[in-house]
């Protein structure tokens, strides 16, 4: 073989190298990006899990506050009932359900003996540990999309992009009134 053969064919084995580098670094950000919004659903699941055991202790010490029970139950069942994956639809179903959830808490001010009532204590404390989670499994998908959509966008990344079509994602994003302060009147 003659020495331009042999470079030639080099630098073949080079781009087809680097070619597949950049497609199983792409692959990798898209299951690390998969794998975080299953993180997200776990939570989610164990919320809407809790949910019904909440609305059941209310109920026993609140039984006019049927409104706001039932839009919790409207607001869970909504949640659940949107496509699985990364979606604005799903991002603003939970949004509805924590505002709901957070009328429920603030109903506990109104009824001391609720508030006393060591059940609601403890789904209380679980459903505010869920939401700490959900909150920190948030974080760790919008960072994961933020490393994988940039992936897809920079250069020499965008060209194998182009020929293998990844899809960039959603970031996972709180709704205006979720990020207002919960204000409690009575």
């Amino acid at each position: 073989m003659t020495p331009t053969i042999l470079i030639i064919l080099g630098a073949v084995i080079l781009i087809a190298v680097w070619v597949i580098a950049m497609y199983n670094g792409l692959v990798r950000g898209k299951n690390r990006t998969d794998e975080s919004w299953s993180d997200i659903d776990v939570q989610l699941k164990r919320r809407y899990d809790l949910i019904p055991n909440l609305v059941e202790t209310v109920k026993g010490y609140a039984t006019h506050e049927k409104t706001t029970l039932d839009e919790v139950i409207t607001a869970r069942n909504r949640a659940m009932s949107v496509t699985a994956g990364p979606s604005t639809a799903k991002a603003e179903a939970e949004t509805q359900l924590a505002g709901a959830l957070k009328s429920v808490f603030a109903l506990s001010e109104a009824y001391p003996d609720l508030k006393a009532n060591q059940n609601f204590l403890e789904l209380q404390r679980e459903l505010t540990d869920t939401e700490d989670k959900i909150q920190a499994a948030r974080r760790f998908y919008n960072g994961n999309v933020r490393d994988f959509n940039t992936s897809l966008q920079v250069f020499p990344t965008n060209i194998i992009n182009g020929m293998l079509n990844f899809k960039a994602y959603e970031f996972f994003q709180a709704a205006e009134d979720e990020k207002a302060p919960v204000k409690v009147s009575f």
